[in-house]
């Protein structure tokens, strides 16, 4: 479910470049669980984020999902549809969101009449091929724990958005159950301190296998 809504005050709070390039884009409000672009899709819109977040994911055709990044105030997705391709990704809100919609044609004039954005796109896309190309690297090298270690150590399930089993499931390409027992032993081993639901602290340097 979507609705246009008047402007937003949030949006003075995104820097300039944003801010010009939100312009030319509808402000539209999401709820929790709103899938804005599908796989496989054709599309051609850049989703601006104002407030909330944003999952991009894929999956395959048994419900398995891995999670790709969580994306929030200032960032945007949806780059990748300047190629005009199919969506590599699905991206679905996590939580009740606001996002400028933009077209194709819209970015390109924007990019046309501000070269160094173009530049920002491209930056953009660069950061998250690499961080593609880690997590492809750790799936494929990592065991389970390896990559639930990585996770852990990054200080995300300490600091970051609180993370579900699920949600941790998600990013390492492995089922909740089996995050539910890795979390369990390492609690149990006195590595690991649950502070609230979806939230841990390291207590001592986690073991490199297990």
């Amino acid at each position: 479910m979507e609705q246009v809504i008047a402007p937003d005050p949030d949006l003075a709070l995104l820097p300039p470049t944003l801010r010009a390039l939100a312009s030319r884009g509808v402000l539209r409000a999401y709820r929790k669980g709103t899938l804005l672009i599908e796989e496989g899709e054709q599309g051609d819109s850049l989703y601006l984020i104002v407030s909330g977040r944003l999952r991009a994911y894929g999956g395959d055709g048994r419900g398995r999902e891995i999670t790709y990044g969580v994306y929030g105030p200032g960032e945007y997705v949806g780059e990748l549809s300047l190629d005009g391709g199919p969506r590599s990704a699905s991206v679905i809100t996590e939580e009740a969101s606001r996002c400028v919609m933009l077209t194709r044609a819209s970015l390109l004039t924007h990019m046309a009449m501000h070269p160094d954005f173009a530049l920002e796109i491209l930056t953009k896309v660069i950061q998250r091929t690499r961080a593609a190309t880690q997590a492809i690297k750790q799936l494929a090298l990592n065991d389970v724990y390896g990559r639930l270690k990585a996770l852990l150590d990054s200080g995300e399930p300490e600091r970051g958005p609180r993370l579900t089993h699920q949600a941790m499931a998600q990013r390492l390409g492995c089922s909740r159950e089996m995050v539910s027992r890795l979390l369990k032993d390492l609690e149990t081993g006195g590595y690991l301190e649950r502070l609230t639901a979806g939230r841990y602290r390291i207590l001592k340097p986690l073991p490199s296998r297990w």
